[in-house]
């Protein structure tokens, strides 16, 4: 069971109470604009979503990694962090890593935070040799997340995701564990 502290979050693996929370976060169409291939539109698609990840921590294999970000203090859901384990080589795990939080948190650090500590996570504690991270262009505040994270900028594709009606950039970041450097 994976449960992070930062200065100001609890990063955890869910759990049954929160799909309310859950559900309010993967319907909002602002939130999850650049997410609308993993948003969610009824309550029931909310807990089929909450319930695959609930079963994926205890897998002996674990191949999900989907946490919740919550207020240390008030413990209000902020958002979601994680990644999934794409390959596994002899040098350690290949992982591909995202996050999303709720819009009354964008822009206040909380996101770079947990992606800071879920990268040490990843590299001290599970394993992992690389972390892919992206996102589409346009997203310049989840590009900034990835270079505060200490991320390095690998690929530029052009005219690569299809997102609102046309096609759109993404950039991809990647980091890994030799090249990472404690805090």
């Amino acid at each position: 069971m994976v449960q992070l502290q930062t200065e100001r979050t609890i990063i955890r693996d869910h759990c049954e109470e929160d799909l309310l929370t859950h559900h309010a976060l993967f319907s909002d169409k602002t939130g999850m604009y650049y997410l609308q291939d993993i948003a969610t539109n009824t309550l029931e698609e909310s807990k089929i979503n909450l319930q695959t990840t609930i079963n994926e921590i205890d897998k002996m294999n674990r191949k999900l990694y989907f946490l919740r970000i919550e207020d240390k203090d008030s413990r209000e859901h902020i958002g979601e962090i994680g990644y999934t384990v794409e390959k596994t080589t002899p040098l350690g795990k290949l992982v591909g890593m995202g996050y999303f939080i709720r819009q009354k948190f964008w822009g206040r650090g909380y996101t770079t935070e947990a992606l800071k500590e879920l990268i040490r996570f990843a590299f001290e504690e599970d394993g992992v040799f690389r972390i892919s991270c992206g996102c589409i262009k346009d997203n310049i505040g989840s590009e900034k997340v990835m270079i505060k994270g200490g991320m390095i900028k690998e690929a530029e594709f052009k005219s690569y995701v299809w997102h609102d009606g046309k096609l759109k950039d993404r950039v991809e970041y990647r980091i890994l564990k030799n090249e990472w450097k404690p805090e």
